[in-house]
């Protein structure tokens, strides 16, 4: 497997380690709450955690050749996200009061997802624009396969600078690899790019332009914005 240039293959395999089980566990949570919401039950809240942490992860490792997948092969990935969608399950009540942080927490687990998904994409040499593409993959397709699991139309599809996020915090990865710069400090530059995208679309309603049929006048389900 070739790795990044100049770093230790051991220092590289525990920052992406650290970075994708903090993510699970963000977007576990964001699963399992959809699921509450949908009246899901117990069995249904926990594959839709599973599914919104680590689908993404699972499509780059089998993009990239790295199988089994280590949300498969790694038992810490599936204990988190059973983990945290067992307490949310339990405490969804006192969960749901903290909106603002739970947007806060899923923007810092794209950032996460997508600074981990580019870094391992480079680790095992794909050129710079798959690796940031593979890096926003990363982030985005576990809350693409939890939707539609649900039968709704993704939400990272209809509104929220969310993808986009996700490549720009990717694309700082990428030109920080290719300028061999250090890789924490790109790692924080990345997840900080998108992490700020993020927050300010939420804060502002930043959405990219829509497609509309002329006369249409259906709108989102507000729970699911």
């Amino acid at each position: 497997m070739p790795l990044m240039q100049g770093f230790e293959p051991a220092a590289l395999h525990d920052l992406l380690l650290v970075l994708d089980l903090a993510g699970t566990f963000v977007f576990a949570i964001s699963g399992a709450m959809l699921g509450v919401r949908r009246n899901l039950d117990l069995f249904g809240i926990l594959v839709l955690s599973f599914a919104a942490s680590s689908a993404g992860g699972i499509a780059r490792d089998l993009l990239i050749g790295a199988v089994p997948p280590a949300s498969i092969s790694d038992w810490r990935y599936l204990a988190i996200s059973l983990a945290a969608g067992a307490l949310t399950f339990v405490w969804y009540s006192r969960i749901a009061r903290l909106r603002t942080e739970i947007a806060i927490f899923d923007a810092a687990g794209l950032a996460l997802f997508a600074v981990a998904g580019s870094q391992k994409a480079l680790a095992f040499g794909l050129n710079p624009l798959m690796a940031a593409l593979l890096g926003m993959l990363t982030g985005i397709g576990g809350g693409i396969v939890r939707d539609l699991l649900i039968a709704r139309t993704p939400a990272v599809l209809r509104s929220d600078l969310y993808a986009l996020a996700a490549l720009a915090g990717a694309a700082i990865v990428v030109v920080g690899h290719w300028l061999n710069w250090p890789i924490v400090p790109t790692a924080i530059a990345g997840a900080g790019v998108c992490f700020g995208l993020r927050l300010l679309a939420i804060r502002y309603g930043w959405n990219l332009p829509t497609a509309r049929e002329k006369g249409s006048h259906d709108e989102l389900d507000p729970r699911d914005r």
